[in-house]
């Protein structure tokens, strides 16, 4: 009874508001599209607000600063930060800024190259040795290192190695001490670690120290490849000329495999040196060792070099993984010199 007297005592018909209150937008004061002819009004059944609602006063100015909304913890944007336009290409919900975060590898390094899809593992094949099923081409790419390039000051250096496609297969660092490199130089011994894109040891490259000069051939230069880390798949040996530098390649039982024959000058411009990697009878070329060409400016002030190596698809995993061991020492013993050693004769 008393919301049927309510209704009737309702100044405004249609509006359905007690009495003493105008309707706060009356018809013909609505502004709106032509096609409105004037305030539509509350749906059917709107009972119009409860008893005791109080209506918000003149000059209300909104939510103050620090309004505490449903989230209960969002203190609201701050007084005079510029709100970025809709169109802003950096924008995120409601036009505020986004940060772009560094993307990193999943080694925890920075991320370059993309990395080379993980193939299945074959059988009998060393764990992260099964990259190399599936390649027949190796680039191995040297890092600058700016340090070394202003002072002179030798650091361990770092390997991109990729495939022909340019997907980063692994990672190489040299895990070398101050002393040792810089007393030591390019005839120095070294341990090379390579990582796999998970950043797991999968292959060890160890360098004793040995002689750097051809008129000693009873300790000549030689290197150990080891996959996994501390289980040797195959050597490295040099092998003593007068005039070429040759290697031979070995496999885990120091079995004679390859050889690699290089030109009588180690030394280039504008152009590819290549060393070759033949049969044991040196008569069938199997692959090659290429240092390749950097350019005058990368080539005169830095020691950062670039190595191509081509072998066939279906050679062993093993001695793959020994090549790339030889084309570490190629570029510790012919092209790693700097400074006074520039001015010294080849190492081999």
């Amino acid at each position: 009874m008393e919301k049927h007297n309510m209704q009737t005592e309702a100044p405004h018909p249609g509006t359905h508001l007690p009495a003493g209150y105008g309707p706060p937008y009356p018809p013909a004061a609505f502004q709106g599209p032509p096609e409105h002819t004037g305030y539509p009004g509350p749906q059917a059944g709107y009972q119009g607000p409860q008893a005791g609602y109080q209506w918000p006063q003149a000059g209300y100015q909104g939510p103050q600063a620090g309004y505490q909304g449903p989230q209960g913890a969002y203190p609201g944007p701050q007084a005079g930060y510029p709100v970025p336009p809709g169109g802003y290409a950096g924008a995120g919900p409601g036009g505020f800024p986004v940060q772009s975060q560094p993307v990193y590898s999943q080694s925890g390094g920075p991320a370059g190259a993309p990395w080379m899809p993980a193939p299945p593992p074959p059988l009998n094949c060393p764990p992260g040795l099964e990259y190399l099923v599936q390649i027949d081409q190796i680039l191995v790419h040297q890092q600058i290192e700016l340090l070394e390039v202003l002072t002179g000051f030798e650091t361990n250096n770092k390997y991109e190695i990729k495939n022909s496609l340019g997907q980063r297969v692994y990672f190489a660092v040299e895990d070398n001490d101050c002393c040792t490199r810089n007393c030591c130089g390019a005839a120095r011994p070294f341990t090379m670690k390579i990582l796999d894109n998970m950043g797991r040891e999968v292959i060890a490259l160890e360098r004793p120290l040995r002689c750097s000069s051809c008129c000693f051939p009873c300790c000549l230069q030689e290197i150990e490849i080891q996959a996994p880390p501390g289980v040797p798949v195959g050597y490295v040996t040099q092998t003593w000329h007068p005039c070429l530098p040759k290697f031979t390649l070995q496999n885990e039982k120091k079995e004679d495999v390859l050889r690699v024959t290089g030109p009588c000058v180690v030394c280039s411009c504008c152009s590819d040196i290549d060393f070759e990697i033949k049969s044991l009878d040196e008569e069938s070329l199997v692959g090659k060792i290429s240092k390749q060409w950097s350019g005058f400016v990368r080539e005169a002030f830095t020691d950062a070099d670039n190595f191509g190596i081509q072998f066939p698809l279906d050679l062993d995993v093993k001695m793959k993984a020994v090549m790339l061991g030889a084309c570490f020492l190629i570029d510790f013993m012919f092209f790693e010199k700097t400074g006074n050693e520039e001015q010294r004769s080849g190492v081999w």
